[in-house]
């Protein structure tokens, strides 16, 4: 009779402490807004920016910039165009800097026509996930899949900064992104 009941309140308990709203998971988001990078003459990448509302709002958390690939990139390279945008923002002197990159090039992978990488932002810092190309094309089958470190607060606003900042070298891109054309 007790285990009846230990098995009773252990399933009630364990009903009524499942939280009964979940959070959408990112990739269900309204999208903000989007924008194709294109260089020189070459499509680089094209970029969305999710919210839970759908609306772009500075500091406010959650949000995920999503980057499908339009060609292929190694993470050198993915670290290094990195590492010139936070230049170019006047990033210099950031403490932490040499440290981002050395684990931003250690969690990428080197990208390929149709893979995504997605960076989720959120009030503790960010994550980033990997979803795979499948034949030179996103493979929306797949289930992107969380990579590398946590990063904390300070790289997240230092690495949205190089979309989202208006001082960002692609204003354009920033305007798509953050619905304001």
């Amino acid at each position: 009779m007790n285990l009846r009941f230990l098995t009773a309140s252990l399933l009630l308990t364990s009903v009524f402490l499942t939280p009964i709203v979940q959070a959408a998971p990112w990739s269900t988001w309204p999208e903000t807004g989007s924008a194709k990078l294109t260089w020189a003459f070459f499509d680089v990448y094209n970029s969305h920016l999710r919210t839970p509302a759908g609306k772009y709002q500075p500091n406010v958390w959650p949000q995920a910039l999503v980057i499908n690939y339009l060609r292929d990139i190694s993470r050198k390279e993915l670290t290094q165009a990195t590492a010139d945008q936070w230049k170019a923002l006047g990033m210099l002197d950031e403490a932490n800097q040499k440290q981002w990159l050395q684990a931003v090039e250690a969690t990428w992978p080197d990208v390929t026509n149709g893979s995504e990488i997605t960076f989720v932002a959120d009030q503790q810092g960010g994550q980033f996930y990997y979803r795979p190309a499948l034949n030179g094309s996103t493979n929306k089958n797949a289930t992107p899949v969380a990579i590398g470190q946590r990063f904390s607060p300070a790289f997240r606003d230092a690495f949205l900064a190089i979309w989202l900042s208006p001082s960002t070298q692609y204003p354009q891109l920033r305007k798509g992104l953050i619905g304001a054309r």
